[in-house]
């Protein structure tokens, strides 16, 4: 493994089922607390989840990947479902070592985190949902938004995220350039297939018929000032899922994880570390 030289992050190469995939993990200080696995949002690289949590309770180990067709993981031929995507997480906890993980999905990866809850309830212990939808079905956000995303343009041209962050994230992106610097300089250049075959995985998914299976205690995170989503697909979340329990941050946005980690970083260590 590759240590970092700035913020001790391991980094390695896998390789599932004929896929380069490139992992990074922030090791934790205590050991009898199953470790963090984020599932980042469409076209994101790890580097981006690391910022995200690098301030976060150090006994918290923190696991996230670069996505098939992302960042340093290899760009797949075919398309692929979110099924598919759980299966080879799996892989994937399984040639680090790891048995049982926390698992918490931001945005699109929201929809893998629920997959794997569902599908490996003895490997997800505790479910958290950020900022996320069940799926296709769900209350879409503002139109002129949603064009902005349908390509990676701003992940390859700095000014055109700073001319969009404010709109597409909102929050404290409206208001604070410094953030749109901070998320660009960890940015990578996104392969145009790669991102698309996200959209197209995220087309053919939906939780909602199985939602009411899911028993791991799971908290549901959103900001009420997300122009992407719509407060209403949190609330849909909790009510479905039975041990689920909502937080809205006032004047959140899509990446208050990144924007305010002082107020969510406390809220998400309490549910890990602290409750039975």
């Amino acid at each position: 493994m590759l240590i970092t030289e700035e913020r001790l992050f391991k980094t390695k190469d896998l390789f599932v089922n004929g896929h380069r995939i490139k992992v990074a993990i922030r090791p934790g200080t205590k050991i009898n607390h199953d470790p963090l696995l984020v599932c980042n949002g469409i076209g994101a690289n790890w580097e981006v989840v690391m910022e995200a949590f690098k301030n976060i309770n150090p006994d918290i180990e923190v696991i996230s990947f670069d996505m098939i067709g992302t960042g340093s993981s290899s760009v797949p031929i075919l398309p692929y479902r979110i099924k598919g995507l759980a299966k080879m997480t799996r892989q994937i906890l399984k040639q680090l070592g790891y048995r049982k993980v926390n698992v918490l999905g931001i945005s699109w990866g929201g929809g893998l985190a629920q997959q794997m809850a569902y599908m490996y309830p003895n490997i997800c212990s505790r479910l958290i949902l950020v900022s996320t939808t069940p799926g296709v079905i769900m209350v879409p956000g503002r139109p002129s938004v949603l064009l902005k995303m349908l390509t990676p343009m701003r992940y390859w041209s700095t000014s055109y995220m700073k001319k969009v962050a404010g709109s597409i994230y909102g929050g404290m992106f409206r208001t604070k350039p410094e953030l749109v610097k901070k998320l660009t300089k960890k940015l990578r250049p996104n392969s145009v297939w790669g991102y698309l075959l996200q959209l197209s995985a995220l087309s053919r998914f939906t939780s909602l018929r199985w939602l009411g299976k899911i028993q791991q205690p799971t908290l549901v995170m959103v900001g009420d000032d997300d122009p992407i989503v719509p407060v209403i697909n949190s609330k849909i979340l909790a009510s479905r899922i039975p041990n689920a329990k909502l937080w809205i941050l006032e004047g959140g946005g899509h990446l208050f994880l990144l924007a305010q980690q002082e107020i969510s970083h406390p809220v998400i260590e309490d549910f890990i570390l602290k409750t039975d």
